[in-house]
Formats: C-alpha cells, structure tokens, sequence
C-alpha cells in the first residue's frame, strides 16, 4: 500500500483529472476541478480523484470517484470518499452502476426509489434507462442518498 496525499485539485490538474475520467470511462460531465479532492502518489503523479458537484441550492452529488486502474485496491477511493463526506452537509446523493451499490452501502448510502429522488435524477435515471433498452444491456442506474 502506498503513501498519498490527499488535498484539493488546482487548476493545473484540471487536465489530468479529465483524462483519469476518461480513461475509467465514468461520466465526462460537469468537471470543474475546483469542486474536486485529488489523490498524488510518492511522486507527485495525480492517481485519484472525487468530487461534490451542486445541482441547484440544495442538491449534493457525490461523483467523478476515480483512480488509475493500476492503483485500485489500495484504498485510495475509500479514502477519497472518507474526506468528501467529511466535508459535505446531508442529504448527498449518487448516481452508479448497480453493482456498484454495496460499495457505497458501505458509506451510508441507501438506494432510493423515483419518487424519494429530487427531479435531477429522476430526468437522469429515465434517460439512461431509455438509452439502457437501446444498447441492450442489462444493469441499471442506481440513485443512492446519505442521510
């Protein structure tokens, strides 16, 4: 397991937080890297990244969680999200692939119905399950909240 540093991103990092984005192939929108916690390893090198983007006054998504593939097990977007939710007010919320789900139960996080979501998600979860019987895939969108 290695040593990292963890603080917020600068503006300087904006490009690498898009490519490791990119490159684990989670949503590409709304990366502002002022909103954004980053994870260095031993030499600088940025290897994670997570952020709360604001939908609205009120609304708090826990999102973009990331880190480089060669770095996954090492706890590393265990601590990311650790740090987020320390610094965040509730209700938080998320969007991820259902078996992505026991993950952030293990957070806190419970899956929450259409009518228990806010109207962002609600519009976001019908999208991608119309997109979801286009591609013919079988996993949904899951919609979780920490209280």
């Amino acid at each position: 397991m290695g040593n990292y540093q963890y603080r917020p991103a600068t503006e300087a990092e904006s490009v690498q937080i898009k490519d490791l984005i990119h490159e684990v192939g989670i949503n590409p929108m709304g990366l502002d890297w002022k909103r954004f916690l980053v994870a260095l390893d031993e030499d600088g090198r940025l290897v994670g990244c997570g952020q709360i983007k604001p939908h609205g006054q009120d609304i708090l998504e826990l999102a973009s969680i990331a880190v480089s593939p060669e770095r996954r097990g090492q706890g590393i977007a265990r601590r990311i999200i650790e740090i987020l939710l320390e610094q965040n007010p509730r209700p938080l919320y998320l969007m991820c692939i259902e078996h992505n789900g026991p993950m952030y139960e293990k957070f806190g996080f419970k899956a929450v119905d259409n009518a228990g979501m806010p109207k962002y998600f609600q519009r976001i979860k019908k999208l991608f399950d119309v997109s979801k019987a286009i591609r013919k895939i079988d996993e949904g969108l899951l919609v979780m909240k920490l209280e």
